[in-house]
C-alpha cells in the first residue's frame, strides 16, 4: 500500500514540477515528501479494497488527492498569519525554508492539483469523476471542510465536535468515501466511519499538543494554549479528552460495514488512532 501511495504522489507532484519556477518546484516537492504516516491515503485504499478495487488507478489517484489537500493544509496552517510554526514532520517548515510568498502559492497549488490529478484519472471512468469531484470540493472548502476548519479559530467560543469536523474530519471523511466511490460503491454507509476517526484522531492530536515535547511529535507543542485557541484537553481536561478519544474510535470501528476487508480496516482504525497518542496515556485510551 505505501508504495501505490507514493508512486500516486510522485507523478502527481512531478507534472506540477516540470516546466514550473525552480524554487516553486523544490517548494512543491518539499511540502509534500517526505510525508508523514499517510494516514488518509492508507484509509482510502483499505475502503476501495474493501469495496472490491475495480479502477485501482482511480483510487490510487483519489488517495493521492485527499494526501495532497492534506500537505496543502498543513503549509497554510503554518504559514506567520496562522501557527507561524517553524518546524513540521521534523524539518522547517516551507515558509521557513522557501519564504511566505512561495509557501502561500505552494498551498494553492497543491490544492488545484488534487482537483486536477483527480480529474485526469477519472477520465477512465467518466461516471464516477462527478461524485469523485463534488466529494473532494465539499472536503476542501466550506461550510464543513477544511478552509471552514481553519476559520473557525478566527472565532471566539468556537463549538469543539463543529471545529474538529470541519478541520480533520472532513478530510478523513473524504478518505472513506472517496475509497468507496473510486471502487464503485455507495459512498454512503462510509461516512460515520470518517467523521468518528477524524474526531479522534483530533483529539488525539489536541492531547499531543498538550503533552508532547516537540521533539515527539515533530513540530511545536502547546500551541493552542499559546494562541488561546479551543483545544479537548482545555474543554474536557485530559481524562475526558481520553474519554472522547475511545468513545470516537469505537464508534468509528462500530460503523464500518459489513464487507470482506473489515476486519483489517479495524485494525488500521485501531492503529490511526494508537499512533497519536502520547505513550504515558496509550493504556487508559486503548
Amino acid at each position: 500500500m505505501t508504495s501505490r501511495i507514493e508512486a500516486a504522489l510522485t507523478a502527481a507532484t512531478r507534472s506540477a514540477q516540470d516546466g514550473a519556477p525552480p524554487k516553486f518546484a523544490s517548494a512543491l516537492h518539499y511540502a509534500v515528501f517526505p510525508g508523514g504516516a499517510r494516514v488518509r491515503p492508507r484509509l482510502c485504499l483499505a475502503v476501495a479494497g474493501a469495496c472490491g478495487d475495480d479502477a485501482p488507478e482511480l483510487s490510487d489517484a483519489m488517495c493521492a488527492s485527499i494526501e495532497l489537500l492534506h500537505c496543502a493544509s498543513l503549509v497554510h496552517d503554518d504559514l506567520p498569519c496562522f501557527d507561524d510554526a517553524p518546524l513540521r514532520r521534523g524539518k522547517p517548515t516551507v515558509h521557513r525554508v522557501f519564504g511566505e510568498p512561495l509557501a502561500v502559492l505552494v498551498g494553492d497549488a497543491l490544492i488545484v492539483l488534487a482537483f486536477e490529478s483527480l480529474a485526469r484519472a477519472s477520465a477512465s471512468v467518466p461516471s464516477r469523476m462527478a461524485p469523485l469531484i463534488a466529494l473532494l470540493g465539499r472536503a476542501a472548502g466550506a461550510p464543513h471542510g477544511l478552509c471552514a476548519g481553519q476559520a473557525w479559530e478566527s472565532e471566539t467560543g468556537a463549538p469543539l465536535q463543529e471545529y474538529h469536523q470541519a478541520k480533520t474530519g472532513s478530510l478523513f471523511a473524504a478518505a472513506t468515501m472517496g475509497g468507496a466511490l473510486a471502487a464503485g460503491a455507495d459512498p454512503g454507509p462510509w461516512s460515520v466511519v470518517g467523521d468518528r476517526l477524524g474526531e479522534a484522531y483530533q483529539v488525539a492530536d489536541d492531547l499531543l499538543d498538550a503533552l508532547s515535547e516537540p521533539h515527539e511529535v515533530g513540530k511545536p507543542t502547546l500551541r493552542d494554549a499559546a494562541l488561546a485557541r479551543i483545544n479537548a484537553v482545555t474543554l474536557l481536561g485530559v481524562d475526558g479528552a481520553v474519554a472522547r478519544l475511545r468513545q470516537r474510535v469505537a464508534e468509528a470501528v462500530e460503523s464500518i460495514p459489513a464487507c470482506p476487508g473489515a476486519g483489517p480496516l479495524r485494525a488500521l482504525v485501531m492503529q490511526t488512532a494508537d499512533r497519536l497518542v502520547p505513550k504515558g496515556l496509550k493504556q487508559s485510551a486503548a
